[in-house]
C-alpha cells in the first residue's frame, strides 16, 4: 500500500499559489529579513515546550514521572528509546535541523540579498551565525559527533558523515565570535528585544569555551583544555565587567528574578526566547506550556477550600514531580531559591470549609478539630512539604509530609498524586484558571551563570 501511494504520488502535479519561491523572497534586505526570522522559530520547539523538558531535565535524579505513569518514558526511564519511534528525541533533532538548514540558507544567499550598508548585513548574519552556533551546540552536547553541515540543504540527502565534537566546536566557536563582534547592544532593537545581541552572542561564547575545554580535558590535553577554560573566564568577566553598558544586572533575590511581574525584558536576561501576550502574534497558540509541567494537583474532594484560580496553575496536564533527592539539595534555612522555586503552601480560595464530626473522621483528623474552620483569602487549606511533620492529625488544614509521597529509599510511594509543587514557571496571566495558553518569556541565559562560568574556569586554570 506505501509503494502505490508513493508512485501515485510522482504523478502530481506542483502548484505554489502564491508563486513566492526563495531566491525571489530573498534577493532584497527586506526580504531577506523574513528568513533571519523565520530561522528564530525552531528554538520554541524545545524552549516552551515538554519536548525541551523532557530532552534536558529528565533520566537524571532530579524529577520522576509523576504518579509512575510512562509519559514520555523513552526519556525518563530510557525504555523504548529508539530512533524510529515517535518520541521527544526524534521530533526535537528534525526541528533542530530545520533551524540549521534557514541558517545555512541565510549564510549562504545573503551576499546576493542586496545589502548595501555593510553593517546592516553584518548585523543580519551575525544573527545567523549565533543561531547556527546555538541550534548545533544543542545537537553537539545530546548527540555528539554527528553530521556538521555549513551549506544549504536544497535536495534530499541520503548519506551522512560524520564529523568531530571539535568539528563542530570550531565552526560553534567561530560562528559565536563573529556574531559577538557584529551584533548591536539589545537596546538597538528597540522592541524585538528577543533577538540575538552583543550579550547574548558573548554570553554564548563563554558557555560554548567551557564546554569545548572539558573534551580537550577528558582526552588528556590539560594545555588545550586551558586555553578554553581561560577564553571561558575571560569572556564571561567582560560580560560582567560591561553589564552597565548591556542594561543588565542580578536582582537582588532569586523570588525577583522569577516573580512574573519580572518576566518581560527581565534585566538579568542575555537572552530570551519571547512569547507575545497577544497570542494571535505567537507561532502558535500553546507557545510556552512548561507552567503545566510541573504542577502538583491542589483540587477535589480531598482538598477542601481550594479551587483553580490564576496564581495556583492547572494541574490537568502535568507531568512530572520532583525527586526528593532533589527537594533536599535545598537547604531552605539559608538558600532563598527553595522558596522562590517551590510551593508547600495553599491559603483557602474557595469559600468557608468547617471542621465537623464528619470531616474529622474523613481526613483522619484529631477530635480537638471539630469546629474549626477554614476561611477563604485568610487560612491555610493545604502543605504538601518536603518535611517530616508528626502532628498532622491536629493541623487544622491538610497535610501531606515526605512520608506521606516518597518512601524510605525516596522512591514514589504506590498511590500518590500529590508532591511539593515547582513553580518557577508559572503562569498568572493566562486568561482563564484553566487556560492552556502561557504567555511567559523564556529567559535561555542570564547573568548569574557568567558569574558561575568565571569561577568554574578559574577553578580549573588553578587545578594540577
Amino acid at each position: 500500500m506505501l509503494v502505490a501511494e508513493l508512485v501515485s504520488c510522482r504523478n502530481l502535479d506542483e502548484y505554489n499559489p502564491s508563486g513566492a519561491t526563495a531566491d525571489a523572497a530573498w534577493n532584497t534586505p527586506q526580504g531577506f529579513v523574513t528568513l533571519v526570522n523565520a530561522a528564530y522559530s525552531d528554538q520554541r520547539n524545545w524552549y516552551g515546550k515538554e519536548d525541551g523538558i523532557f530532552m534536558s531535565e529528565t533520566g537524571t535524579d532530579l524529577w520522576f514521572n509523576r504518579e509512575k505513569n510512562t509519559y514520555a518514558q523513552q526519556l525518563t526511564k530510557y525504555s523504548g528509546l529508539n530512533a524510529l519511534q515517535g518520541n521527544p528525541v526524534r521530533a526535537t533533532w528534525t526541528n533542530l535541523w530545520k533551524g540549521i538548514n534557514l541558517c545555512n540558507a541565510g549564510i549562504d544567499r545573503i551576499g546576493d540579498a542586496g545589502f548595501t550598508d555593510a553593517n546592516e548585513r553584518n548585523k543580519r548574519e551575525g544573527e545567523l551565525r549565533f543561531l547556527r552556533a546555538f541550534y548545533y551546540w544543542h545537537i553537539v552536547e545530546t548527540w555528539g559527533g554527528v553530521m556538521l553541515r555549513t551549506h544549504e540543504t536544497k535536495v534530499p540527502e541520503l548519506t551522512a558523515t560524520r564529523s568531530s565534537v571539535n568539528d563542530f566546536y570550531e565552526l560553534i566557536i567561530s560562528d559565536l565570535e563573529f556574531a559577538a563582534a557584529n551584533l548591536p547592544l539589545q537596546q538597538e532593537w528597540g522592541n524585538e528585544y528577543s533577538r540575538a545581541s552583543k550579550k547574548s552572542a558573548l554570553g554564548f561564547l563563554a558557555r560554548a569555551n567551557l564546554s569545548r575545554a572539558y573534551y580537550s580535558l577528558a582526552a588528556g590535553n590539560k594545555l588545550e583544555a586551558d586555553t578554553y577554560f581561560a577564553k571561558a573566564r575571560d569572556i564571561a568577566n567582560e560580560v560582567i565587567s560591561r553589564k552597565s553598558e548591556f542594561g543588565i544586572d542580578l536582582w537582588a533575590t532569586p523570588a525577583d528574578l522569577w516573580n512574573p511581574v519580572n518576566n518581560k525584558q527581565n534585566k538579568e536576561a542575555l537572552y530570551t526566547i519571547s512569547i507575545s501576550t497577544n497570542t494571535g502574534l505567537n507561532i502558535e497558540d500553546n507557545a510556552n506550556r512548561v507552567f503545566m509541567t510541573f504542577q502538583t494537583p491542589y483540587t477535589g474532594d480531598l482538598k477542601p477550600a481550594l479551587e483553580y484560580s490564576l496564581p495556583y496553575g492547572y494541574d490537568d496536564e502535568r507531568r512530572l514531580m520532583p525527586t526528593l533527592k532533589l527537594l533536599d539539595y535545598f537547604d531552605e534555612t539559608i538558600d532563598g531559591r527553595y522558596a522562590a522555586t517551590f510551593q508547600e503552601e495553599w491559603i483557602a480560595n474557595s469559600g468557608t470549609f468547617n471542621w465537623t464530626d464528619a470531616n474529622v473522621t474523613k481526613f483522619n483528623k484529631d477530635a480537638s478539630v471539630t469546629d474549626k474552620t477554614i476561611v477563604s483569602g485568610r487560612d491555610l487549606a493545604l502543605l504538601i512539604t518536603k518535611k517530616r511533620i508528626t502532628d498532622e492529625s491536629v493541623r487544622p488544614y491538610v497535610v501531606i509530609d515526605r512520608d506521606s509521597i516518597y518512601e524510605a529509599n525516596g522512591s514514589i510511594k504506590a498511590g500518590t498524586r500529590d508532591f511539593v509543587n515547582f513553580k518557577k514557571f508559572m503562569d498568572p496571566n493566562r486568561a482563564t484558571p484553566v487556560s492552556k495558553v502561557g504567555t511567559r518569556d523564556i529567559m535561555v541565559m542570564r547573568l548569574a551563570e557568567m558569574y558561575l562560568i568565571a569561577a568554574e574556569a578559574e577553578l580549573q586554570l588553578k587545578s594540577s
